[in-house]
């Protein structure tokens, strides 16, 4: 079986993060509205190879947006950028307002990073 994801250029261990989220059930198509319509700003930052973000099959489950970097420092370098406030700003603004109306939030993410082991 082939892998669909390219070697970096330079050798180096690619690296891997996953971010679960979690989403209210009302929240869920605008959840899905904004990866549709998202800014892509994660796109041009150095080191990123490319994202996939998956939708569970079943209730309940989490969605996953899976993103391959060359390497660790290039995805850290992204989480602490400006783009990374521009690509998030519309769900960081609808959490906002739910805890400024007093309710929970409509979503809820957990990062885990992974260092590629095997292809």
């Amino acid at each position: 079986m082939q892998s669909c994801l390219p070697l970096p250029k330079n050798n180096t261990v690619m690296f891997v993060a996953i971010n679960y989220i979690s989403c209210k059930e009302d929240y869920k198509d605008r959840f899905e509205e904004l990866f549709k319509t998202r800014a892509g700003a994660i796109d041009q930052m150095p080191g990123f190879m490319n994202m996939h973000v998956l939708k569970p099959s079943n209730a309940g489950d989490e969605y996953l947006v899976v993103s391959h970097w060359e390497n660790e420092h290039a995805f850290k370098a992204w989480t602490q950028s400006d783009a990374f406030l521009e690509g998030h700003k519309r769900g960081f603004a609808d959490i906002a307002k739910a805890r400024e109306e007093g309710k929970e939030p409509p979503m809820k993410s957990t990062f885990r990073t992974y260092h590629l082991l095997s292809r």
